[in-house]
């Protein structure tokens, strides 16, 4: 009996044991995100995205053309107001837990005292910014039409660097490898690419608003994106040993281009 008595106690201590690790928060059981750069997160978040994504993270809509963005500003930047503020309304899907929100909002929040581009809550705007959880991590170039989807998978896409990495893609921002000048900083290890996802190093006829190649930009894919078995595709030029790409938060030259796109005063 005292065996019986000791088998059932350790039983129901196991089912406890049991019920604390499913309650366990969401993020810890499935996020695989810790260290991991910007670009690893975004490419594996998309790798089964039935939609075609430019670049790994870039949906072009059928209606036009969203690489042109910077030779077409009139159609593609989201208009300034009078008071010298860009205000984008945004929504945010319910489907969001509030930590999430939080992190949405507070990647939003750092534009505010960056930069002249200003979110907040749509009131039925036509034009708007609609943060959803759909299968991985992308956004259109630049504002293409009246409701503009910035898909933030859940327990991947919904850190501070991949939404700050997105929303500048959709505030008409290229990545920073493919930019017209980029040949005078980094190789392209061309041998080591995964062949169907060549076109994803193609040079862009960007405006690069007098700015300097910025190694440390938040739109900076890392040395092994698209690469076979990881192998590096991207090599700084002159010295190799410079840090490519990132994880955290935009860089001065990523606000500093905000600024100069967006005729932003005084920031």
């Amino acid at each position: 009996k005292m065996l019986g008595t000791t088998v059932s106690l350790l039983l129901l201590l196991l089912g406890f044991c049991s019920a604390d690790d499913d309650n366990l928060h969401e993020h810890e059981k499935v996020d695989p995100t810790k260290g991991e750069d910007i670009t690893s997160t975004i490419l594996r978040m998309n790798n089964e995205s039935a939609d075609f994504l430019l670049e790994g993270d870039l949906f072009i809509p059928k209606k036009r053309n969203a690489m042109k963005c910077l030779n077409d500003a009139f159609n593609c930047l989201w208009p300034k107001s009078s008071d010298g503020k860009v205000w984008l309304p945004y929504l945010i899907s319910e489907k969001y837990d509030q930590d999430e929100v939080d992190t949405i909002l507070k990647a939003l929040k750092d534009f505010h005292t960056k930069t002249c581009i200003r979110f907040k809550p749509r009131q039925g705007e036509r034009m708007y910014l609609s943060f959803e959880p759909k299968h991985g991590c992308f956004s259109a170039m630049g504002r293409v039409g009246e409701k503009q989807t910035v898909s933030l998978q859940r327990f991947g896409c919904v850190r501070h660097g991949v939404i700050q990495h997105e929303v500048l893609h959709a505030l008409g921002f290229y990545h920073e490898h493919t930019r017209s000048d980029r040949d005078k900083y980094i190789s392209i290890l061309w041998d080591n690419i995964i062949d169907h996802y060549v076109y994803n190093f193609d040079k862009k006829e960007t405006n690069n608003l007098n700015t300097p190649y910025d190694y440390g930009s938040i739109m900076h894919y890392g040395r092994d994106a698209f690469g076979i078995n990881r192998k590096e595709t991207m090599i700084p030029i002159p010295d190799s040993s410079v840090d490519i790409g990132q994880r955290e938060v935009m860089s001065a030259i990523d606000v500093l281009r905000v600024n100069k796109l967006y005729k932003c005063d005084g920031y």
